[in-house]
């Protein structure tokens, strides 16, 4: 084989490894899209402590201690590594990024709600929680959620729970 023949084809595998790190980094870029959703968006406290802040950044004063993970939140606001966040009880402040986890849950608003076998009003009822009870959520439409408290599962309306859009839809 001549010089000029080996040069080509190191300059086309060269390419070819360079057009596949483009594609995978087209992919990492657009899955990273899809995991950062913009504000406002539902998600919740991943680690057992997390405190709030009044300001983005650790220099500012903590404005409560959270020892309550799966706690929903609403995401209001970004700046760098931190989010803006609203609770339940509609308090807002910062915390890092790294604290807040994709995780959907919701906490049960109101009066004590029934949990149904079905995502119906006259399905059977299999469960009730009260206010305060935090579950995580999936199979949302139609105003009805599947809401999982460790295992005890079933269905809920969407308008009783705090962490979901009363019409949002979720796999």
């Amino acid at each position: 084989m001549r010089q000029g023949q080996k040069m080509r084809r190191i300059t086309g595998l060269g390419a070819a490894l360079i057009a596949i790190t483009a594609l995978s980094a087209g992919d990492v870029a657009a899955q990273a899209a899809k995991e950062k959703p913009k504000p406002p968006y539902f998600a919740s406290i991943g680690a057992g402590k997390a405190r709030m802040r009044s300001g983005p950044g650790r220099t500012f004063p903590a404005t409560w201690l959270y020892v309550r993970a799966d706690l929903p939140v609403r995401v209001v606001d970004v700046f760098k590594e931190w989010r803006k966040v609203e609770d339940p009880g509609g308090t807002q402040g910062w915390m890092l990024g790294a604290l807040i986890s994709s995780t959907r849950t919701a906490m049960v608003q109101g009066s004590v709600t029934e949990l149904r076998d079905r995502p119906a009003y006259g399905a059977r009822v299999l469960w009730r929680a009260e206010p305060g009870v935090i579950g995580r959520i999936s199979q949302c439409a139609r105003g009805w959620c599947r809401f999982d408290v460790k295992g005890q599962a079933g269905y809920a309306e969407a308008s009783r729970l705090w962490g979901v859009g009363a019409e949002e839809t979720l796999p």
